[in-house]
């Protein structure tokens, strides 16, 4: 086999046999999952053909591996640009772009409105300038969805719709994007 072997990352599966997060894909890389295997934290399910070895020991790299202890993932995701971009599709909510992507706070700064879940939405960088430091009742222009927060399971479902330019065959079974987006 001719590819160096950091071409392949193992997929992480919580205890439950489901991945620890959809977008991004819960991706380790092979030197964090044979340690993960070594330190006896994680069991292998699925392997790739390419092995790596020692002058002593000789192994097939895993290409899906499995917590042995469940992560109990947190309630509400922190508010970073991208889980904002996530939750609203990678498009902007008032005129459907999906370039230039900024973020609009609803309620304007100026007029107090805060930087949080509730307040801001995604908005391409020609309608943020629109709307400028105006109410949306102001400018005329609404958000299609109105801002919220969004919970792990939200922007997971949400990620299911962005799969990943690569997936390898073993890792088909534990994931649930639509089958045509696979092909």
């Amino acid at each position: 086999m001719t590819a160096s072997a950091e071409h392949f990352p193992a997929l992480v599966l919580n205890a439950d046999y489901r991945p620890l997060s959809y977008f991004p894909l819960s991706l380790w890389s092979w030197q964090d999952a044979l340690k993960s295997v070594f330190l006896g934290r994680v069991n292998i399910v699925s392997e790739y053909d390419r092995v790596v070895h020692s002058p002593t020991f000789e192994m097939r790299l895993p290409s899906v591996i499995c917590l042995k202890r469940y992560v109990q993932r947190k309630r509400q995701p922190a508010f970073t640009r991208f889980n904002l971009f996530l939750r609203d599709g990678f498009t902007c909510q008032y005129c459907g772009s999906e370039d230039d992507l900024t973020f609009d706070h609803v309620l304007p700064r100026r007029l107090g409105g805060q930087t949080s879940w509730q307040n801001i939405t995604t908005a391409c960088a020609k309608c943020n300038m629109q709307k400028g430091g105006r109410l949306p009742k102001e400018a005329r222009m609404f958000p299609k969805i109105k801002p919220y927060i969004p919970s792990a399971e939200n922007l997971n479902e949400m990620g299911r719709h962005f799969p990943p330019n690569y997936l390898h065959e073993s890792w088909r079974d534990f994931l649930y994007w639509d089958a045509e987006l696979l092909d």
